[in-house]
Order: structure tokens, then sequence, then C-alpha cells
């Protein structure tokens, strides 16, 4: 009977040793197919798998520009624009750059800057212009009626600025002093336009 028990429990630390032994063989043939775990694989997620990963579009009316006002950044912005703009205006105008005047301003004020030129060139009138720079810019009144905006803004700068007959006499202006000017100018821009850009439509008088 002693010996019964013995070799039965002989036989039970085999058993389970024989199914440990069957087990890590599986574990071991599971890991060389499938791989070991590193912590380093790259997740699959539901929805994008075998699909080419896109930045999502952002959300129009999030970022939507409130157009009924101007202030902030959009503001400092568009000063910014616009004082590039009335120098850029003020050189071609007195260079007789009729193309990039042209992409400044509307059709109704290309055509009075356009006769302004010929005239000059039809009196034999030459324009010598030097842009210090601006020292002050101002929005002085903003707009949006319908589909189109109008900014009128207010610019004080100094500026050197003569013009000279045929025999090269100064008729206007001082090419030795610097002169402060000051101008209020109103730019438009349609909002369904592509494009950012904003033209001269008029020059307000002082």
């Amino acid at each position: 009977m002693y010996i019964y028990q013995i070799m039965s429990n002989s036989f039970g630390y085999l058993d389970i040793i024989l199914l440990g032994m069957i087990a890590g063989f599986i574990i071991l043939r599971l890991r060389s197919i499938l791989g070991r775990k590193t912590g380093h694989e790259s997740k699959v997620y539901p929805n994008f798998a075998e699909k080419k990963f896109s930045i999502p579009k952002q959300d129009p009316e999030a970022n939507e520009q409130n157009l009924d006002t101007l202030e902030g950044k959009d503001k400092k912005e568009f000063l910014r624009g616009a004082e590039i703009a009335y120098e850029s205006i003020l050189t071609s105008f007195a260079n007789g750059d009729l193309i990039k005047l042209k992409a400044l301003l509307s059709p109704k004020m290309f055509s009075n800057f356009s006769d302004a030129i010929k005239a000059r060139n039809k009196d034999n009138i030459k324009s010598e212009f030097t842009f210090i720079g601006v020292k002050e810019s101002s929005v002085e009144k903003y707009d949006k009626i319908k589909d189109n905006l109008f900014a009128t803004v207010k610019f004080v700068a100094e500026v050197i600025s003569v013009k000279r007959d045929k025999d090269d006499k100064v008729i206007e202006g001082n090419p030795d002093k610097i002169k402060f000017v000051t101008d209020s100018w109103k730019f438009t821009k349609n909002i369904n336009h592509k494009g950012p850009n904003w033209y001269l439509s008029e020059i307000i008088s002082q």
C-alpha cells in the first residue's frame, strides 16, 4: 500500500512536469510565430487600419473672421498693409508706374491717377519724390455694407517732394526740406473676391 502511494505521487509529479513542458513549448512556438511585444509597436485604431492618415479639416465656422468690426490683431495687420500701400502708391505715382498703381487702386482711382500722370507728362513736368516714413496711422472709420468693406485711414508721413519744369527749374517743393503730409484715404475690399488685397477708392480732402 505504501509503495502504491509513492508510485501514484511520482506519476502525479511527472504529469505536472510534462504539462509544464508542453505549455512552455506552446508559448515558445507562439512567440516565434507572432513575435514578441516590446511596447514600441504602432497602435492600430478602429477606422484607421489600411487608410492614409490626413490632417482633419478645421471647422470653417470656428475660424470665421468677424468682418463687422476691425479690432485687435486684424486692425494692426490692416494698418501695416495700409502703410505699405500708401508708400507704394505715392512712389509709383511720382515715377509714373501705372502697372503698380493698377494693382493698388480701384478702377475709378486708377483712371484719375492715370489722367494726372498723362497731364504731367504732356506739360513736361518731372516729379521727384522721396518717402521718409509714416509717423502715424489710424483707422478713422470702418464700415461693412453688404459684401463690401470700407476703411478710412489717416496717415501722417514725412516726404521730400519736388516738381521741376522742362528746364529743370523747381516749380513746387524743396529738394532740401522734409515736409509733413496728412492724408485720409479710403480703402475698399469685396469679401467675395479671392485674395487679401484692399484698393484705394477715395482720397478725402482735409
